[in-house]
């Protein structure tokens, strides 16, 4: 779902981005004035969570692949808000330092991800918890549906996006100037995918992280960072729990090249290189209904596609021979770029 630089026109970019660019200004209102407490390290670590969990490429059908967000749970637990600037956060780290998700396309990844994904699993989760006990298994029934709808959501806000662009942008011989796939492929493409294997992938996920923290700490089911909301006994173990947070997360790390052994590219993703291998023309057009792809790359995106040139692409750092060991220090080196972006927003909002 990480749209990359050159799969949507310039128009498109401006929109999503306007699109975003309220909700960005309410959620870091929203959450500014507890930048200087210690919540920093709640919102810093599901951050985190959000980038690592994206780490984790499952196989999808058609040979393609995909991930989790972790979205649901970081709404959960941080609030909507919170959990917007959480996820806009992690994508910002991957797109610029990794070049997962392109810069031009940031407002629409977020959008989909950050925006939509929340509010759906907000929405979600409240309707179906209810006033349910903090304990109850009605909440990790509530979030694990809230997870698996708001990636499929996400998924389909992320088709669409691809599919409108041949309709609206191409050429006088009507060759696409961006994606190249209509909705009729782009749709169906994408969401076989996340309606089985990443959506129930999200949905063990949010629902097993819930069941955790009801067991392990109950009190931070009830705490709302964005509203500021929370009993004394919620504050007072906000730090607690977050320390056996970072240890599941450093866990998770170490674990992530897992995500390596996946040897798909996500669909939507592929490189400006694809479009002239054979292989990996063949490979793309079993994946999208067995269209062809255009005989050449499509000008705008082979134009928008160099406009960045992230410092450690696809998590594999230039200097290590041990892709395994790479993938490990990326993990690292982006949970270290969250936490040094949070301290940094902390220092800037004003107390």
């Amino acid at each position: 779902m990480h749209i990359p630089d050159g799969y949507l026109s310039p128009a498109t970019c401006a929109i999503t981005y306007a699109a975003a660019l309220p909700f960005w200004y309410v959620a870091f209102a929203r959450v500014k004035c507890l930048l200087h407490t210690r919540t920093v390290p709640l919102l810093a670590v599901f951050s985190a969570f959000s980038f690592v969990i994206m780490m984790f490429n499952l196989p999808l059908p058609g040979g393609t692949s995909g991930h989790a967000v972790g979205v649901a749970v970081a709404t959960i637990v941080l609030g909507p808000w919170a959990s917007m600037v959480a996820v806009s956060i992690a994508l910002l780290i991957q797109s610029l330092f990794f070049g997962d998700g392109g810069i031009t396309t940031y407002g629409a990844n977020c959008l989909n991800m950050a925006v939509a994904g929340t509010l759906v699993a907000h929405w979600t989760y409240m309707l179906i918890a209810g006033r349910a006990e903090l304990t109850a298994s009605r909440r990790v029934v509530a979030a694990a549906i809230a997870g698996y709808l708001a990636i499929n959501v996400a998924a389909l806000l992320t088709a669409v996006e691809f599919g409108v662009q041949p309709m609206l942008f191409h050429d006088a011989t009507g060759t696409p100037l961006y994606a190249p796939y209509p909705l009729a492929i782009a749709i169906p493409a994408m969401m076989i995918g996340h309606l089985t294997v990443a959506g129930l992938a999200e949905l063990v996920i949010s629902g097993g992280l819930v069941a955790y923290l009801q067991r392990a700490n109950p009190d931070l089911l009830a705490y709302s960072v964005s509203s500021g909301v929370a009993d004394t006994r919620a504050r007072a173990s906000i730090w607690r729990s977050t320390r056996t947070l970072w240890f599941i997360l450093a866990a998770l790390m170490i674990l992530s090249p897992l995500g390596l052994l996946v040897e798909g590219t996500a669909w939507g993703e592929w490189g400006v290189d694809d479009f002239a291998i054979g292989e990996a023309r063949q490979q793309i057009s079993s994946a999208s209904g067995n269209e062809a792809l255009p005989a050449t790359v499509p000008q705008g995106l082979e134009h928008l596609a160099i406009v960045w040139t992230a410092p450690v692409p696809d998590y594999a750092p230039g200097f290590m021979q041990n892709a395994n060991l790479g993938y490990i220090l990326s993990a690292v080196f982006g949970t270290g770029l969250i936490l040094l972006a949070f301290l940094l927003i902390s220092r800037a909002s004003p107390k």
